[in-house]
């Protein structure tokens, strides 16, 4: 009956269509096999979201699962949105804590993609990222 202390969330700021090769994160780091749609999610590691996540970390879009492609940038990330075409611009990005539609995703499963414990990431995030508390 435990539920998250901290929701992290963030919205897509854009959506782009990846032919087979196309590559994306710095360093080229995630290459597409085939035609993918991909959105990109405005946070990065100076929000405090872990620069150590790689292709694969667990992501909510809308509250569907689906997975980080490429490295952590500064200021965004990239995700697969093979499992949702009617994802776009504003959609809702739960990065990790509860989504909508009553979908969680759990910070330690965030944490273990960044080689970190949840305690840490929840102590990592900047001042630049707005706070509101709920009680």
């Amino acid at each position: 009956g435990l539920r998250p202390t901290m929701t992290l969330r963030s919205k897509l700021i854009a959506v782009q269509r990846l032919a087979a090769g196309d590559s994306v994160g710095y360093g080229s780091s995630f290459t597409a096999s085939e035609p993918m749609p991909i959105g990109i999610a405005a946070v990065g590691y100076a929000d405090g979201y872990p620069r150590h996540c790689t292709t694969g970390t667990p992501v909510l879009v809308n509250g569907v699962r689906t997975r980080t492609v490429g490295r952590v940038s500064m200021d965004m990330i990239a995700v697969d949105l093979s499992a949702m075409p009617d994802a776009g611009i504003g959609s809702e990005v739960t990065l990790w804590g509860d989504g909508p539609n009553g979908s969680r995703l759990p910070i330690d499963e965030v944490a273990r993609a960044a080689g970190t414990i949840g305690y840490e990431l929840m102590c990592a995030l900047a001042a630049r990222v707005p706070v509101r508390v709920v009680e």
